[in-house]
């Protein structure tokens, strides 16, 4: 059995994050010691992991509240549950595209001001740089 602060190490998650998802429901069988402490089974590490994972593509809490309560119903949930998953799958790779994108920009940048280092040169591209002695003053 795991404290609330060793999932948090092992799963790199805030303890309040944590807290806060117990609170939501996420983690359905997860027990309290004689002192009300939140106490983790191995199998509440995997309830920890999969929430994790839906929370990092964004996943909206009342959809992986959804998602937990189809699991506790079983298998006859099968298909809407891996209809949920290729659907967050979709989300993600869509996300990853987006950040490929931005990536390149930060690429062009980081290249575009060592050259400025490099040349010893004014970043032209700089609006305060483009400013008359008349702007400037004002």
């Amino acid at each position: 059995m795991y404290t609330i602060k060793e999932v948090a190490q092992k799963m790199e998650v805030s303890e309040h994050t944590l807290r806060f998802w117990a609170k939501c429901g996420f983690f359905p069988f997860i027990k309290r010691n004689e002192n009300n402490i939140r106490q983790f089974s191995d199998s509440d590490l995997e309830w920890v992991k999969i929430v994790k994972c839906l929370r990092s593509v964004g996943t909206e809490n009342k959809a992986i509240k959804k998602y937990i309560d189809l699991c506790i119903i079983g298998d006859s949930t099968i298909q809407e549950r891996y209809d949920i998953i290729l659907k967050t799958k979709q989300k993600a790779l869509t996300q990853m595209e987006d950040l490929k994108k931005q990536l390149e920009v930060l690429n062009y940048k980081e290249k575009f001001y060592q050259n400025l280092i490099k040349h010893n040169l004014k970043d032209s591209w700089n609006p305060m740089n483009k400013t008359t002695p008349e702007e400037a003053a004002v």
